[in-house]
């Protein structure tokens, strides 16, 4: 059984990259992102994952959308210039603090960011799922060709509910009932 904030499964974390809304303007289907992207920090604050935010150049490009940002309080921070989230130090003392051994991904761009911070991970020997119904781009072709290379590399790519209902596994767990009403209130939308 679960223990007061401890993870569902441990050495599982949610990174969200640069979700801000100076790339959001530009990305493809952006009201259907953000509305994943929230879904996703939800549900990793039920089930009490580890997660870091990263933000490219938060000075000058903005913080994290309001939306993420509001519902990611306990959420660590990175300030970063590369590309990678691993060109930080702090990515990679976040996940030796927290035990991280599989990376779920969200955020953008995914032809970019999403893309070196995932190859990065599996160079680090850390397993990756990309949630598919929460990454995005500005161009979704050069998405659809960084993430079949991403799968060569043995990164794996889910939808986001695909991944939360295997980590529950059964209707008798206890967080059953409080994730299907995370489900539905964001399927309502």
């Amino acid at each position: 059984m679960t223990q007061q904030n401890e993870p569902v499964i441990p050495h599982l974390g949610l990174l969200l990259l640069d979700i801000q809304d100076t790339f959001l303007k530009v990305c493809s289907n952006v009201d259907a992102f953000k509305q994943r992207a929230q879904f996703c920090v939800e549900v990793a604050n039920l089930f009490s994952l580890p997660i870091l935010i990263t933000e490219q150049r938060p000075e000058i490009l903005g913080k994290t959308t309001d939306s993420i940002g509001r519902i990611t309080p306990n959420a660590q921070s990175v300030s970063k210039t590369g590309f990678s989230a691993f060109t930080e130090p702090a990515t990679t003392e976040w996940i030796e603090e927290n035990s991280i051994q599989h990376l779920l991904i969200i955020g953008l761009e995914t032809p970019v960011c999403v893309y070196q911070s995932a190859l990065d991970a599996i160079h680090q020997e850390i397993d990756v799922t990309l949630l598919s119904d929460a990454i995005t781009a500005r161009r979704p072709g050069d998405a659809e060709v960084a993430i079949s290379s991403l799968r060569i590399h043995g990164a794996h790519v889910l939808p986001s509910e695909t991944i939360f209902y295997s980590i529950l596994r059964d209707s008798k767990h206890l967080l059953f009932k409080e994730f299907t009403a995370l489900v539905k209130k964001y399927s309502a939308k």
